[in-house]
């Protein structure tokens, strides 16, 4: 259980507080309610391009790390399609040089046309590595769009391409910070050995004066439920073919959103899993796969993504994936199944309460997922899944005119 307490500015921007005086530490996690998603489809990347434009200097501090590292301090962040996530952790008695530091920088950056080219440049080589020159790299830039046809989803969060980043301007850049980066379209959360009152203090100290601002308005529309099956087939030069199948799922504020997470978890989550036992291990069709959910806020997609063996066909491989799929369809889930992996998912849960960073980025996220109180009450929520939910669930969710498949054949091979 994660006690906390709340409390909201004048400006919009809205606090989380776990006092735990356990530990010396505190962590600040300021999450900012902008992700991929908010993008234009013609200027994908500039959410994740924000993340590393906002260690480059803020209106009044030139450098963010610097400060932070002489009182002991460690930060870092993270964009998704959904949010951006900012986190520090560092000595409880230095709480305000986190709160002077996350202000200026939700004031207003310091933009610069240097910064920006350098950060460009980071971003574009970070494509380059992680889609572009890495085996497999590309399977999420092509799973995504064959998914989805209308909703933002559809571009990863380092965007399309990368011409849509090296041809962003200072003004693009300035335009999206304030039309996202303010304090009414933001959460932060602290969890460590603080007071309540201090915090308070603090944040109408640093916080109070950093006005309102005009939030652009979320205009993307709905995907619309899939009818048919969709595939698509690429050849690349990777050691082994790969099939990567993407199944739409609910959202996460969904009641089945916790059956469909236990789901993948029944499938792919270690080697007593499923698949693992099945498909790798029992009849060599894989040497790897897994099952999981994207657990995105609107509509994600639940994947299941193996490597084949050789000499194994792309149509065998796939076949075997439907057989393990209609046993749970068709209600083959043992109750110590459901059980262990709800187990698992407990004591998970149970081991991030004692560490306050992950106490801290939970209250933000639930928070601004719009129900706080899931930190506490999710726990419960993934108990009450019963085997009936496990297969009312799975039979919609594997509906073949669901999948969206991306059939990854590796040259000269298959």
């Amino acid at each position: 259980m994660i006690q906390f307490e709340e409390f909201e500015l004048k400006n919009g921007l809205r606090f989380f507080v776990n006092v735990d005086k356990t530990t010396p530490f505190v962590a600040v996690n300021t999450l900012y309610n902008v992700g991929s998603k908010d993008e234009s489809p013609e200027r994908t990347g500039f959410a994740h391009l924000f993340e590393h434009l906002m260690f480059g200097g803020s209106k009044n501090i030139p450098s963010f790390d610097t400060p932070l590292q002489k009182v002991g301090g460690e930060n870092n962040a993270f964009t998704t399609t959904d949010i951006t996530n900012y986190y520090i952790t560092l000595p409880a008695n230095n709480l305000e040089t986190a709160f002077w530091l996350e202000s200026d920088r939700m004031l207003e950056l310091a933009f610069s046309q240097k910064s920006l080219d350098v950060q460009k440049n980071v971003v574009c080589e970070e494509f380059k590595q992680r889609y572009l020159n890495r085996p497999y790299g590309d399977m999420w830039l092509l799973a995504r769009p064959l998914a989805y046809k209308v909703h933002p989803y559809q571009w990863a969060t380092i965007g399309k391409e990368i011409s849509h980043i090296e041809k962003a301007k200072l003004s693009d850049v300035k335009e999206f910070f304030f039309s996202h980066y303010a304090p009414n379209n933001a959460v932060i959360a602290i969890s460590g050995n603080v007071s309540l009152r201090t915090v308070k203090h603090l944040a109408k100290k640093w916080f109070g004066n950093i006005p309102r601002r005009d939030i652009a308005q979320r205009t993307y529309e709905k995907e619309p439920e899939q009818t048919e099956k969709r595939t698509l087939t690429v050849e690349r030069d990777v050691p082994a073919s790969s099939i990567f199948k993407a199944f739409h799922m609910c959202d996460q504020l969904h009641a089945d959103f916790y059956a469909t997470d236990l789901i993948s978890d029944i499938l792919s989550n270690g080697k007593s899993a499923r698949l693992y036992q099945n498909l790798v291990q029992n009849q060599k069709l894989f040497s790897d796969i897994n099952a999981y959910i994207t657990g995105e806020i609107d509509e994600g997609l639940f994947i299941i993504n193996g490597n084949l063996n050789p000499g194994i066909t792309m149509d065998d491989a796939e076949k075997a994936i439907i057989t393990e799929l209609d046993k749970i369809r068709e209600g083959f889930v043992f109750d110590y199944e459901l059980q262990k992996v709800k187990n698992k998912y407990e004591s998970t849960t149970i081991l991030g309460e004692i560490d306050v960073l992950s106490k801290a980025r939970a209250l933000a996220y639930y928070a601004n997922l719009g129900d706080v109180n899931l930190v506490n009450s999710r726990l419960k929520n993934y108990g009450d899944v019963s085997l009936i939910d496990v297969k009312r669930v799975s039979d919609k969710l594997f509906d073949e005119k669901n999948d969206s498949t991306v059939y990854y054949l590796a040259k000269n091979q298959n």
